[in-house]
């Protein structure tokens, strides 16, 4: 039987409003995206993940989703991304979309139509309404995850949950209505070609704003929730090769395998792995503990380095803490670029040898450094204004491409919407293709070779000091990582693969990643 593709697929994540823009109006949109499909083919990627692409006021980039079935207008229409799926297909590249079921708009026609209802109507029992306390104020003190309070009050005296903006009033997942609606969403995507489906958020949808306090949080990993999965995949499942992937957030590993069990998603991000720090023993451990999570139940891993909402690996490596928390993004934290670059591409290396799945977030090929200087007006992550300007967001990872030109826009397109640095020059893709030593050929190398002897499988650890993670694949490809500070010597090996960096005979340097046979 031949193995689900998905298993070890090298996953690349388009943020589509900066990743390439068509007709010229600084906006990432599906012509530019289709225009660049070759270099995704030559990249040596399986599928792509786009980020929401539905019509949305866009106040939280997209994640404030207004029609499920349709795209919004300033990335293109319904039948060019039918056209995006079919011509990422003639390229052997599946498409891979992201569904937000724990929220809406608040423009979306259900919510509207709730306000418009009243208290007690059935249009509301789709979100969640509340009357207020008797003393005054919302019904809880539940807080936003974006900051602030997580209720807002309505004309008529009713409150509506959201755990993010207001803008996003949140789903009630108890009501029936709610649950058929996102299982013909699936369908509806499905039908038109979709391979795979990332689900937002997908530990907060079943909550209880009536829970007295107990002890277990009353919005995230309620156990209800994993009915709702096992929903999606008997609808996901009457779809040859489809799969369901989770965007789990969970410190506990226990409760983080039951959303893979055999029936419910088939894969979920690996967070533990992306906020890792440096660090030879952290790293051994996360990697130990996600294979004893998903092995035993038969899920691959994945392995994630940056996404949209994560500080870049060039930036983040760079500093003098190397770990990432949603809580304290460290803006302004002194970073060495030099640093941050040689540790990305070692990093790089040990996450493509990892058994499993790999991401990689459009930029991270080109070696992208967090975007630290947006001036504060131009600014739009809602987290900015949520957090009363003391939390800078998001939007230093979802700067536009750099892609040719010793100049912004560096042929990406119109003025991009968010402002490109004066320094990317040397990082566009024009710049690093004919430089055999550029990110970009790092990552086309590593990813050729890992389709020939990588992905999904089993590892054996190799013994090389504390400082050094080694261990060698199924295929007889051994992975060396030297995360200490002095050079280490290598195993026997016949021959250097790839390297992350200069080899020093058969030392391996500090900061350095190495894939021998």
């Amino acid at each position: 039987m031949q193995e689900a593709w998905w298993r070890g697929a090298a996953i690349y994540q388009v943020y589509l409003r900066s990743f390439a823009d068509g007709n010229g109006d600084g906006l990432g949109d599906l012509a530019g995206l289709r225009g660049r499909l070759d270099y995704l083919s030559r990249l040596g990627i399986d599928a792509i993940w786009l980020n929401p692409w539905y019509p949305s006021p866009m106040s939280d980039g997209g994640y404030d989703v207004a029609d499920y079935r349709s795209i919004e207008p300033i990335f293109g229409t319904l039948a060019e991304a039918e056209k995006l799926i079919q011509e990422a297909h003639e390229r052997d590249i599946k498409i891979i979309i992201d569904v937000v079921p724990n929220h809406s708009s608040d423009q979306s026609a259900w919510f509207q139509e709730a306000l418009a209802a009243g208290p007690g109507s059935a249009a509301r029992e789709r979100f969640w309404f509340r009357p207020g306390r008797p003393t005054g104020g919302p019904p809880n003190d539940w807080q936003s995850i974006f900051g602030g309070p997580a209720w807002t009050q309505v004309p008529d005296g009713e409150w509506y949950l959201h755990l993010f903006a207001p803008e996003q009033p949140d789903f009630n997942w108890n009501s029936p209505a709610v649950r058929e609606e996102f299982l013909d969403v699936l369908r509806f995507w499905y039908d038109r070609g979709v391979d795979g489906v990332r689900i937002d958020s997908a530990a907060v949808l079943i909550k209880d704003p009536d829970a007295e306090p107990d002890g277990l949080d009353p919005y995230t990993d309620r156990d209800g929730v994993h009915e709702i999965y096992r929903e999606w995949r008997r609808v996901s499942d009457t779809y040859p090769d489809r799969f369901l992937i989770g965007e789990v957030w969970l410190p506990d590993q226990e409760r983080f395998a039951r959303y893979l069990r055999p029936d419910e998603l088939h894969t979920a991000f690996n967070f533990d792995f992306l906020s890792c720090p440096w660090d030879p023993a952290a790293l051994r451990r996360v990697i130990d503990d996600t294979l004893a999570t998903h092995v035993p139940i038969g899920a691959p891993p994945t392995w994630v380095l940056s996404n949209h909402d994560v500080t870049r690996p060039v930036t983040r490596y760079g500093r003098p803490d190397t770990s990432f928390d949603h809580g304290d993004r460290k803006h302004g934290m002194t970073s060495d670029r030099e640093l941050g670059v040689r540790r990305a591409r070692a990093a790089a290396l040990l996450a493509m040898a990892l058994p499993g799945g790999v991401y990689v977030y459009q930029g991270e090929e080109l070696g992208l450094p967090e975007v630290e200087d947006i001036p504060d007006a131009l600014l739009q992550d809602p987290i900015w204004a949520r957090s009363g300007h003391t939390d800078r967001g998001r939007d230093g990872c979802r700067v536009p491409l750099p892609w040719a030109g010793d100049a912004p826009p560096y042929g990406y397109g119109g003025e991009p919407w968010l402002p490109q640095p004066a320094d990317w020059g040397p990082l566009t893709v024009e710049a690093q293709e004919p430089d055999p030593s550029s990110m970009l050929n790092l990552y086309r190398t590593a990813l050729r070779i890992r389709r020939e002897r990588l992905g999904d499988g089993t590892l054996t650890w190799l013994p090389l000091g504390e400082e050094v993670l080694a261990f060698t694949r199924d295929s007889g490809l051994t992975c060396v990582v030297n995360l200490g500070r002095e050079p280490v010597r290598l195993p026997e090996h016949q021959r250097i693969c790839l390297a992350s960096g200069a080899v020093d005979g058969g030392l391996l340097p500090a900061d350095t990643a190495v894939w021998l046979l």
